[in-house]
């Protein structure tokens, strides 16, 4: 079988630091890799594969200005769909784009729906709902509008973790600094629960941190650390007493709580969107409402056997776990097509 799996061009695929589809999309076509498919990754050209690499942009929009991300995008995503009969199925991890060209190809495409950015792309999916097949990365995230063919939950490489039996003493806030993401709110959880706090990730909206973060900044309870690699995420989320995850948003998925978890370390975070999907309360960490029940919650972490939090983790967020989904809807969607043609 000939893949074709299309990942976003914002940051190399995985990425250097952040970039959460390009690290699902490494995933996915590295582990199709090993089960033996014959795999193309279209990403940057810096990227990284076992597979083939094809490419049209050398390097990332996020990490070149000069490039465009609307030009290199539809040249990116044309080069593949110009490419589309060399395959027997594209796996689409670029949102809604590249389904305006899926009736003007004979390919079957499946997209991976990564959560919903804004309400306004809704209408895209719905005019490809019936020539498409969709995968939603939790049930949380499906919209009623739309037909999905499964849920697959995003997968972790499961080498690029340790799992720690012991802990220090800190609390963590892992991933892009923006309101919805609560770096704010992990603030006054820490400072409630008398516990200092590292804050690590990329700095996505720049007047929040100026104005809700980087008061609080003083490099003794509340410090920044900036936005982490692959080794210092491992050993940041391994050694903290617990990771703070105080969501606004109803998030699709949560690749920082899987890992965190696989980890050993339990999570304490406001139950809205897949949360209660990912987290088994009061096994795996704690759902809560507000900052005071996740200020309490903190006390009760040493309650968390942090074996079970990596044993859940790794039975249903493992890369293994995801590929076998990914491959039985393959196989699904083939099936389909060669009744069709």
């Amino acid at each position: 079988m000939k893949i074709a799996i299309l990942s976003p061009i914002a940051w190399r695929t995985p990425p250097d630091k952040y970039g959460p589809w390009e690290q699902v999309a490494s995933n996915i076509a590295e582990g199709m890799v090993e089960q033996g498919f014959d795999v193309t990754l279209f990403a940057t050209g810096n990227s990284f594969t076992k597979g083939k690499l094809e490419f049209i942009s050398k390097t990332a929009y996020a990490e070149d200005k000069d490039i465009d991300p609307k030009v290199w995008e539809c040249l990116h995503i044309s080069n593949l769909m110009e490419k589309s009969e060399n395959f027997d199925l594209i796996h689409n991890n670029f949102d809604f784009l590249p389904l305006s060209y899926s009736k003007l190809i004979k390919t079957p495409m499946l997209t991976t729906i990564h959560g919903f950015s804004s309400p306004k792309i809704l209408p895209v999916y719905k005019k490809y709902n019936k020539d498409n097949f969709y995968v939603s990365i939790s049930n949380s995230d499906r919209s009623p509008e739309l037909d999905y063919i499964a849920t697959v939950y995003n997968g972790i490489d499961t080498n690029n973790f340790n799992f720690r039996t012991v802990s220090k003493d800190y609390l963590l806030y892992f991933g892009r600094i923006h309101p919805e993401k609560g770096t704010y709110e992990s603030i006054q959880i820490a400072k409630k629960a008398k516990r200092k706090l590292i804050i690590s990730g990329l700095i996505q909206d720049e007047k929040y941190f100026e104005n809700k973060v980087k008061p609080f900044i003083n490099n003794e309870d509340i410090i920044y650390s900036g936005n982490s690699g692959p080794a210092e995420r491992d050993k940041l989320l391994g050694e903290a007493f617990a990771l703070l995850h105080p969501i606004s948003f109803e998030e699709p998925f949560g690749l920082s709580v899987a890992e965190s978890m696989l980890c050993g370390t339990p999570v304490i975070a406001f139950n809205k969107g897949s949360m209660s999907e990912l987290i088994e309360d009061t096994k795996t960490g704690f759902l809560t409402d507000n900052a005071d029940q996740a200020a309490e919650a903190v006390n009760s972490i040493n309650l968390i056997d942090r074996k079970y939090c990596f044993e859940r983790a790794a039975a249903k967020f493992s890369r293994e776990k995801m590929i076998k989904g990914y491959t039985e809807v393959y196989k699904k969607i083939l099936n389909q097509n060669n009744k069709l043609h």
